[in-house]
């Protein structure tokens, strides 16, 4: 008997082409798994084409439920942006791939998993790396990374195959999506001097098109996840769902990014994450309400590591378990309720509230009720100041080339005169001549 691969399964071009590539290299017989993670392929059509083309079982999996739950709530926990801007939307579906892949090669009995990737982009890390570390007797085929066919290449291999494809044009851009957003590249994009055209939008709106007036929602959180909208209770996938078309009708939720690849180089990509942006940002939100200044700086610096190991394929690294169970902890009183305002392509936060708020109004208020005894204020300016105050007076205030002695006084701003250089620059053009 042939040995047994589990294919990552798309039912695109390169996966269909996989199948009788990977028997007639390596005489495996394929076992086709497609995943459902909230796009908007027909999975049917796409199961029925791999048993067409050769696959020798072909299966599918919903997995829209435990992706939201398990990977996109811990990201939104973290606030994990990629660079400041990528909400990991991609990134975070493959370590769920690559456990299901894992999970079916042993009930199989296969001796060898695979996937689609190429050996230019990210995920072949992310799938190979998570692949290792929860099956290191398994093996990773990479049939893309290995054929160095063109595309036309390709479909003329499928061709001369009989190997059914769903080819009607060639694609202007390569796509990839889920719930947690759209991920957009290649054609004009590449070059990053042009606009994105309007036909690699469709999650989103134009915002010069969307309502005149602005749409407020509230949404409601416990422990850092969200669990209502508008006061209406919802499961994970129904709010990401809502959340996706309530921003996507006012145009929330495109990025343009030139992002930095693990591979080491650069590229332009471009994103519509509606729901994925506007929850952390009210998420962000809400534990500005809830969470000391220290907790929320520390904070701000995890969040940063914890994109990079979504990003680098580190899903099931002992840091990012470690990292996680900080995260979880930051998020004990993250509850509440928060009101934003989407409009034109923007959302803004204009209200919250939390029953562990650390807002007090009788403190922060100016009018009557206030609390803040002001006459403290001296003796704690006076005793922060001190080091400041001291090292000024026994060091800088002497010093010709100190800040206080080259920025211009109210006489010589008066005069506009400027003001005298430092020995240091003296020196610096004395020793150009």
């Amino acid at each position: 008997m042939s040995e047994k691969v589990v294919l990552a399964y798309s039912g695109g071009l390169d996966t269909s082409v996989a199948i009788h590539w990977m028997k007639e290299k390596y005489g495996v017989d394929s076992i086709c798994l497609s995943i459902d993670v909230g796009n908007s392929k027909n999975f049917e059509d796409a199961r029925q084409r791999a048993l067409k083309n050769g696959a020798v079982k072909a299966i599918v999996i919903n997995a829209q439920d435990t992706f939201v739950k398990y990977f996109c709530w811990p990201a939104l926990q973290a606030n994990a942006l990629y660079e400041g801007q990528y909400p990991l939307a991609t990134a975070l579906t493959r370590p769920l791939m690559a456990k299901l892949l894992v999970d079916t090669a042993l009930a199989e009995g296969a001796t060898s998993v695979a996937h689609g990737c190429t050996g230019k982009g990210n995920d072949q890390v992310r799938f190979d790396v998570g692949v290792h570390a929860l099956a290191p007797q398994l093996k990773v085929l990479a049939p893309a990374r290995e054929w160095k066919m063109t595309r036309d290449e390709t479909i003329d291999y499928a061709k001369k195959h009989n190997i059914a494809i769903t080819l009607s044009k060639k694609k202007s851009y390569s796509i990839d999506e889920c719930l947690w957003g759209r991920a957009i590249e290649t054609g004009v994009l590449e070059d990053p001097w042009n606009e994105p055209p309007a036909d690699v939008y469709e999650w989103t709106k134009d915002p010069d098109k969307t309502p005149n007036k602005p749409t407020y929602v509230e949404i409601t959180f416990e422990k850092g996840i969200p669990v209502a909208i508008d006061g209406e209770e919802l499961d994970a996938v129904e709010i990401v769902n809502k959340m996706n078309a309530l921003a996507g009708d006012n145009g929330v939720g495109r990025i343009d990014h030139i992002e930095n690849r693990l591979v080491g180089i650069k590229s332009r990509e471009v994103y519509e994450a509606p729901a994925a942006i506007v929850l952390m940002q009210a998420h962000k939100a809400l534990e500005a309400m809830t969470m000391s200044k220290d907790q929320l700086r520390f904070k701000e610096r995890v969040a940063i590591d914890m994109a990079d190991i979504i990003y680098n394929g580190l899903w099931f690294s002992a840091l990012n378990r470690d990292l996680s169970a900080y995260i979880q902890s930051s998020q004990r009183f993250v509850t509440g309720t928060v009101r934003v305002k989407l409009f034109k392509g923007t959302s803004m936060v204009v209200g919250r509230k939390a029953p562990k708020s650390l807002y007090n109004l009788s403190l922060a208020t100016y009018d009557k009720g206030d609390k803040f005894d002001q006459s403290m204020a001296v003796g704690f300016i006076h005793l922060w100041g001190l080091p400041v105050a001291t090292q000024a007076q026994v060091q800088l205030l002497g010093e010709k080339d100190s800040p206080l002695a080259i920025i211009p006084g109210p006489k010589q701003i008066a005069d506009g005169k400027k003001p005298a250089k430092s020995k240091a620059v003296k020196a610096k053009k004395s020793s150009k001549k």
